[in-house]
């Protein structure tokens, strides 16, 4: 990666930080055991396996995979919300307002309910919902958001997709083949790229936080 992830202890006002993936990682969620990736199919594709520190399912990132951003936020802060459950609302509605302006979408929604898990979603990152998640039209997710909380402030990690092909996921997961096949099925229509140049997005995105 061209840059690293902060932690919400070690800056005092509130951040944005723009990753630019230099390589393919499959990024697992902090929970997730390394077994979850299949090492040989990894190696094969060049693809190195890391974990993040904030939770959730793995994802695939790279060069023009999604736009990534993290967002910190201090405790001292006004934007700072001490429940979890609405604490990225406000940044949901931000890429909301975003996605309205650069890529004209409609039927944006904000998820403001409790965590919405499915069969692959402790696997998959994008096949859950959290708070603040930004969904458009059927239902199909379009950003993902993690949290990682501290005494000192919050880091909102956003992946918003450029691209969603679950089956070059999936590939990396060490599943056999018939849970590989029924989870591309049903992971086809669960999340779907923004149609939008990524720097047109960001431009919007940071011109739409408060």
């Amino acid at each position: 990666m061209s840059a690293a992830s902060v932690g919400p202890d070690v800056h005092a006002g509130r951040l944005v930080s723009v990753m630019h993936p230099s390589r393919t990682a499959l990024v697992l969620g902090s929970t997730q055991p390394a077994g979850v990736a299949d090492p040989g199919a990894c190696r094969s594709a060049g693809v190195e396996v890391v974990h993040r520190r904030s939770g959730g399912g793995a994802v695939l990132v790279g060069p023009a995979e999604q736009l990534w951003v993290d967002v910190l936020v201090p405790r001292r802060d006004p934007l700072w919300c001490a429940d979890v459950g609405q604490a990225a609302w406000w940044v949901g509605e931000a890429w909301a307002r975003a996605l309205a302006r650069a890529a004209a979408m409609v039927d944006l929604q904000v998820w403001r309910g409790a965590l919405v898990h499915t069969e692959w979603s402790r696997l998959v990152c994008f096949a859950g919902r959290g708070a603040g998640e930004v969904t458009g039209a059927g239902g199909a997710k379009l950003v993902g958001i993690s949290q990682r909380r501290t005494r000192a402030g919050a880091l909102f990690q956003c992946s918003c997709l450029l691209r969603w092909e679950p089956g070059q996921l999936l590939a990396l997961l060490a599943l056999d083949q018939t849970a590989r096949r029924r989870a591309e099925a049903q992971l086809a229509a669960v999340a779907a790229p923004v149609g939008c140049a990524a720097d047109v997005l960001l431009r919007d995105f940071l011109a739409s936080l408060p």
